[in-house]
C-alpha cells in the first residue's frame, strides 16, 4: 500500500528558513545604506529654494553676475528639518549641513554657482561623508 505524502518535511522547512536568513543578512545592511543616502539627499532637496533665491538675486543684480553675500540679501529664509541642521549662504555659495543621517559622517554639501550667458549653473561637492552623498555630489 502506498501512502500519499502531504506537506513539507522538517528538513525542507529548515532549508527554506536558512535561505531566507541568508537573504535577509544581505538585504538589511543594504536597506540601511539606502535609508542613510535618502536622509542625506534631503539636504539637497531642501536647498532648492536657496538655489532659486541666489539665482534670482544674481540675475537681477545690476551686472547680472554679482552673487548675494548673505541669505537675507538673497531673500531666503533658512529652513531646517529632522535631517538638515542648517542651510547657509555666503558669497553665493550654499552650505547645507546634515544631521542624524545614519552615515559614518554626516555630509556637508557645498553648492557653488557659476553664471554663464545669463544662466546660473551649480556645482555640488560633499566636504564630509562623501560615501553617503548622492551621485551628483561625489
Amino acid at each position: 500500500m502506498k501512502k500519499n505524502m502531504q506537506g513539507f518535511t522538517l528538513i525542507e522547512l529548515m532549508i527554506v528558513i536558512a535561505i531566507l536568513g541568508i537573504l535577509l543578512a544581505i538585504a538589511i545592511p543594504a536597506y540601511q545604506d539606502y535609508l542613510a543616502r535618502a536622509r542625506a539627499a534631503e539636504g539637497l532637496n531642501m536647498a532648492a529654494p536657496a538655489k532659486l533665491a541666489v539665482s534670482e538675486s544674481t540675475l537681477s543684480s545690476a551686472d547680472g553676475k554679482t552673487f548675494p553675500n548673505t541669505a537675507t540679501l538673497a531673500g531666503y529664509t533658512a529652513a531646517t528639518s529632522k535631517y538638515v541642521n542648517s542651510i547657509a549662504i555666503a558669497a553665493g555659495k550654499i552650505t547645507v549641513t546634515t544631521k542624524a543621517t545614519g552615515c559614518a559622517a554626516d555630509p556637508v554639501f557645498v553648492l557653488t554657482p557659476a553664471v554663464d550667458a545669463g544662466k546660473v549653473s551649480w556645482k555640488c561637492t560633499a566636504s564630509a561623508g562623501a560615501a553617503c552623498a548622492p551621485a551628483s555630489c561625489r
